[in-house]
């Protein structure tokens, strides 16, 4: 592989104005097929396999028209103090506002507060329900301006109006923390490379890749069914990876120069080593992100292929259009040691090297391997404790800043009706192949009735063939709680014997039956999912390093710094603590898919620093050098660039906590805390500890399997041979 590379960095060096027009041309092409085609909304939200799943599907068939799956919006009203709801000029009021609503041409129905008994039993709190055709990210704006001005023309009456559901649903923005996630980037590039033009090569060809990936994805948004935070997701990972994989190959390519390299030679060389690092790096970010598929969610499967794709073309550009640039910029990019007269400390040409930062961390976790090791264990550890506490939920309405309407909203139907009338339970009583239907949605309501936690079970609503109906139950407890959920599984358990008495079908659904369903289906695919992702990567693993302990070695540092980052988003987003610095101003359940999520990309960004640094250590074991030296000689080549590009991952992604989707919030702090954990205590503390203590056998591979294996080269060795400039002795690992 690295001779492949290496002539694809000489070629790309060589020919760089046509491969720069290439990757020009793609990204006009992108750009313009993106500003033609339709607006992403949100995807169509489908969990195969799901009871709530089922029950929606069920509703489509035996109630056409009915829009099962179409926005709602709840107009909540309050009486002034000292009214009520019932007083005629409120009345007048709320039968004017619902005769607004039902002129929509996408609203369905309109429900009137009441006529469907939909007032408070104090009388000063009343609802009207609105449902429409479509999602609330398919609703255009002239109906959701509707919906505003109904509501404003209530209050201006005198009432307090708010308004909850999904029909006011926004597609999420990221915010300026998001620019200020770059600028930081360009800061570390500057002082890494002490060159404006070298610093600038990564972010412009990060930035070029990002634009692609995103233009494609929404230019195919329409036609895939793409959601609006599947492009949120590509640019964050986008960004990330892109910067630090041209970050790796501008570096090497300096080291390259300081060798008295031509930069020809030196851009080939440094496709052909570091270029190697970032194929395998890239490549097992990409098998995380595509393994999201085995949980069987197709929003999120879609995510995960389409962020997939922004990472191989973050991976294609570093190969081609970065050593392309380095040819464009010329002198402009200096050796490594050279400053110029930007930060000031070039470096005399005469003076002797010292050992750098890296060199000298390296040296003392040599020297103290067991101290070091505990301590970083010890420490991640205790950051992973608030993980056992990890409640697991979808965010609704009551996770909304109270600022919004739509928690005003849940708040004032709390207040009127109890809490879990924010999340009512939608029961469907198949009874197509019972004898006496009529009999058993009578005797399904009563057995609902004698469950805990019921506060009202309305009657059976059955559609026109009379073989299929629908009941609403309200629980006593909010949508979030475990209480609520024991009661879906008490429905269910209840339905399993209707249907062996009767032959009829009890399903439950709604949003709260569904976000329930979700996360016990996110749960059960985690055992999975960590297995194919960690195993494929594990083999891939043994590929680069052709060694059994370092893979498994980086697996289970990964697993420690996921469960650490997972403690502080419990900490944080659960717990409340740091949360107004992080702009959390609803604590509430950690979201039922960042676990699943969070070991898939976490798993891809750490094992690109466990490449990166340890392909640099084997390098130097297999010429020659002691396990311990080796490990220092990794470090002194590889720290620097390791630490600036963890910091500039941070950076991007810890742009995004500025988000007002709360879902981008989390997966940016999450990512974030990950990558601190993971490139600062794992891979740059455990790592050089766990190799000093393990010396030769680190590297130890058994001879069936080391002549099974293909050599892919990482560390470059066939360039070595090949130029004679290296005439050392290699070691057999």
């Amino acid at each position: 592989m690295a001779t492949f590379l290496y002539k694809l960095g000489r070629l790309s060096f060589r020919r760089r104005h046509f491969v720069a027009l290439i990757w020009v041309a793609l990204l006009t092409l992108a750009g313009v097929g993106a500003a033609g085609a339709p607006a992403a909304g949100n995807s169509s939200f489908s969990i195969p396999g799901t009871e709530a799943q089922k029950a929606f599907d069920l509703l489509e068939q035996r109630f056409p028209g009915t829009s099962a799956d179409g926005a709602t919006a709840r107009v909540v009203f309050k009486a002034p103090s000292g009214e009520k709801m019932t007083d005629p000029g409120n009345k007048a009021t709320v039968k004017e506002t619902v005769k607004e609503l039902s002129d929509g041409s996408e609203v369905v129905r309109v429900t009137d507060p009441y006529q469907a008994k939909a007032v408070s039993k104090d009388g000063t709190i009343a609802y009207a329900q609105v449902s429409y055709k479509v999602s609330g990210m398919e609703l255009d704006d002239a109906a959701k301006d509707a919906l505003k001005d109904s509501a404003q023309d209530a209050r201006e009456a005198g009432l307090t109006v708010e308004i909850g559901g999904d029909a006011l649903q926004a597609v999420p923005h990221t915010g300026s923390s998001e620019i200020i996630g770059i600028a930081v980037a360009a800061v570390v590039l500057v002082i890494t490379f002490g060159s404006l033009v070298a610093a600038g090569l990564p972010l412009l060809t990060a930035l070029i890749g990002v634009g692609i990936g995103v233009s494609a994805i929404t230019g195919l948004a329409s036609v895939l069914d793409l959601g609006s935070t599947t492009s949120t997701l590509a640019m964050m990972i986008g960004l990330a990876v892109g910067i630090d994989y041209a970050l790796f190959i501008v570096s090497r390519y300096r080291a390259e120069l300081a060798e008295g390299r031509e930069r020809e030679e030196a851009a080939g060389r440094a496709v052909g080593t570091a270029g190697s690092a970032v194929v395998f790096a890239g490549l097992t970010v990409v098998i995380a992100l595509v393994g999201l598929s085995v949980v069987n969610i197709p929003m999120l499967t879609k995510m995960g292929v389409a962020a997939a794709g922004t990472v191989a073309i973050a991976v294609l550009i570093a190969l081609t259009m970065v050593p392309a640039l380095l040819g464009h910029a010329g002198r402009k990019v200096k050796p490594m040691g050279e400053k110029g007269k930007l930060l000031g400390r070039a470096k005399k040409k005469d003076q002797p090297a010292k050992p750098n930062l890296g060199a000298r961390w390296a040296s003392f976790v040599v020297r103290r391997p067991v101290a070091v090791l505990l301590l970083g264990v010890i420490g991640l550890g205790a950051a992973a404790v608030p993980a056992t506490s990890l409640e697991l939920g979808l965010p609704d309405d009551g996770s909304q800043p109270t600022s919004t309407t739509q928690r005003r909203a849940y708040d004032l139907l709390s207040e009127g009706f109890g809490p879990g009338f924010n999340g009512p339970l939608m029961v469907v009583v198949d009874a197509k192949d019972s004898d006496d239907p009529k009999a058993v949605f009578a005797e399904t309501g009563d057995e609902i009735k004698g469950l805990k936690d019921v506060v009202t079970v309305t009657p059976a609503q059955p559609n026109k063939a009379g073989d299929t109906a629908t009941i609403t139950v309200i629980p006593g407890s909010k949508p979030s709680s475990v209480t609520t959920e024991n009661l879906v599984h008490g429905i269910r358990d209840a339905g399993a014997g209707i249907q062996a008495d009767t032959d009829a079908n009890v399903l439950v659904t709604g949003s709260t039956a569904m976000n329930i369903d979700v996360s016990e289906k996110l749960n059960d695919a985690l055992v999975p999912y960590l297995v194919l992702v960690v195993g494929l990567a594990f083999l891939l693993l043994i590929v680069v390093f052709r060694s059994i302990l370092v893979p498994l070695k980086a697996a289970l540092g990964f697993l420690l710094s996921v469960m650490a980052a997972l403690g502080a988003v419990v900490a944080v987003f659960q717990w409340g603590w740091l949360s107004g610095l992080m702009g959390v101003e609803q604590t509430g359940p950690v979201m039922s898919m960042m676990p699943i999520f969070m070991v898939g990309v976490v798993f891809g960004l750490a094992m690109d620093y466990e490449v990166f640094l340890v392909t640099r250590m084997r390098e130097a074991y297999v010429h020659g050098e002691k396990p311990a030296q080796a490990v220092v000689t990794g470090f002194r080549h590889g720290a620097r660039v390791v630490t600036a590009a963890a910091v500039i991952m941070m950076a991007v992604f810890a742009g995004f906590i500025g988000s007002s989707e709360s879902m981008v919030k989390m997966i940016g702090f999450g990512l974030a805390i990950a990558v601190f954990f993971d490139a600062f205590v794992v891979r740059m503390a455990i790592v050089p500890a766990v190799l000093a203590l393990l010396g030769r056998k680190a590297w130890w591979l058994p001879n069936w399997l080391d002549r099974a294996l293909p050599n892919v080269d990482v560390e470059g060795e066939g360039l070595r041979t090949a130029s004679g400039d290296d005439d050392r002795e290699l070691v057999r690992v």
